[in-house]
């Protein structure tokens, strides 16, 4: 369902984790381990979401870490559609 509303395969998925785990913090290269996908689409999505507001990034040594802005005007209405959306995916897959 949430691919619906975002056509990017690697932003959902960027979404969907700092959504779940707005305590979450990582790198690039951890995120890419994480989700499985190309560090080069991942950082470039990182960006576009920063630069939207949904995520912060600080410096720690050579490292760019990036978290969750708890305080972007849309986080909580963000959060609780990712989880509903992950929810009704959870009960279509149990009904099949």
């Amino acid at each position: 369902m949430l691919d619906t509303f975002i056509t990017s395969r690697v932003r959902r998925k960027i979404v969907v984790v700092y959504s779940k785990y707005p305590d979450f913090k990582t790198h690039v290269r951890g995120l890419a381990k994480l989700i499985k996908e190309d560090a080069g689409n991942i950082q470039r999505e990182l960006k576009k979401l920063e630069k939207a507001g949904f995520l912060i990034s600080e410096r720690q040594g050579n490292t760019k870490v990036y978290y969750t802005n708890k305080h972007f005007i849309i986080f909580k209405e963000l959060q609780s559609i990712v989880l509903k959306s992950q929810r009704a995916a959870q009960k279509r897959q149990q009904s099949v």
